[in-house]
């Protein structure tokens, strides 16, 4: 696995429908994400907050809140995890809402074609957010990146990453997932998408999926997971502005972050949704940062 680690900040909530998530990068710090890693051998660089133009907190226009802003944030994204990708670095993106997950994995994306890699997304979540503008209850983007980057959108979101689709949903896992609104269940089940939700999860456990999910990845596939801290149940991490209750429990989580590690396949990294304003007393950037250390081979004991 890559031990070049650059930190990306992305403060915004601009796709969110809750005010907050912009904070969620300096918590991410305050619970010492860079020291952390660093304490693995790893080489982290923070490189700081990208910029992008304030949330008007508007009323959705044609099925999309803020879609001007939405695509220059995510451009921004995109033109700085690609950076790093070229560099040989890998870029974790700290979020922000989810709506990021569009720049992050169209860059993930470009990367892959540049490097003749296959890709493989895997989208912790408690949402599908497979939505469309005619699809949304709400006209919040964070609930659309996974249509978008299979094509499902506005042109100024779809194109980001210089090709339409920029991932076919044959690439992308879904696991955690327990709320799919009306209208999106038939579009996910339409398209396809392999979604290992809780009731699996429950049935089958945590390793199953997270086998499964991984399966048919080799050395030549680019691994990126997008976490979206909602995924996690309520209880541990109640600090997110879209809480569904009966997510994975710590040790579930725990679970699937040291089985992607095992596979030493990491490329890439999501850290999104963490709202600090819901949090008590940051615990749930603790438990994210914990998890993190995980996903880069934090584990009991020596493995072999």
């Amino acid at each position: 696995m890559n031990t070049r680690i650059s930190l990306i900040g992305a403060p915004t909530d601009i796709g969110a429908g809750s005010r907050g998530a912009s904070m969620g990068p300096e918590a991410l710090r305050v619970a010492n994400i860079a020291s952390v890693l660093a304490s693995h051998g790893l080489e982290v660089v923070d490189r700081g907050n990208i910029s992008g133009p304030n949330n008007p907190w508007l009323p959705p226009e044609n099925g999309y809140r803020h879609l001007a802003e939405v695509a220059q944030w995510n451009q921004s994204v995109h033109d700085a995890v690609y950076a790093e990708l070229g560099l040989g670095r890998l870029p974790i993106l700290l979020g922000g809402d989810h709506c990021l997950g569009i720049g992050s994995i169209s860059a993930v994306a470009r990367h892959c074609r540049d490097t003749g890699k296959k890709l493989r997304v895997l989208w912790l979540d408690a949402h599908a957010d497979f939505n469309t503008n005619t699809l949304t209850p709400s006209g919040n983007i964070h609930g659309m990146p996974v249509a978008c980057l299979c094509g499902h959108g506005p042109k100024e979101l779809i194109e980001i990453g210089g090709q339409v689709p920029a991932i076919h949903p044959k690439w992308v896992r879904q696991l955690g997932i327990r709320s799919v609104d009306e209208g999106e269940k038939r579009f996910v089940h339409e398209q396809d998408l392999e979604v290992f939700d809780m009731r699996y999860i429950d049935e089958m456990g945590m390793r199953a999926a997270v086998e499964l999910a991984l399966a048919l990845t080799d050395a030549n596939t680019h691994l990126h997971v997008s976490f979206d801290v909602d995924f996690l149940d309520p209880d541990i991490a109640p600090g997110v502005g879209t809480t569904v209750r009966g997510g994975p429990t710590y040790r579930e989580a725990q679970l699937c972050m040291e089985m992607i590690a095992d596979t030493g396949r990491l490329g890439s990294l999501d850290v999104v949704e963490l709202n600090p304003a819901l949090d008590v007393r940051n615990r749930t950037a603790e438990v994210a940062v914990d998890l993190i250390e995980s996903l880069f081979g934090k584990s009991t004991l020596m493995r072999k």
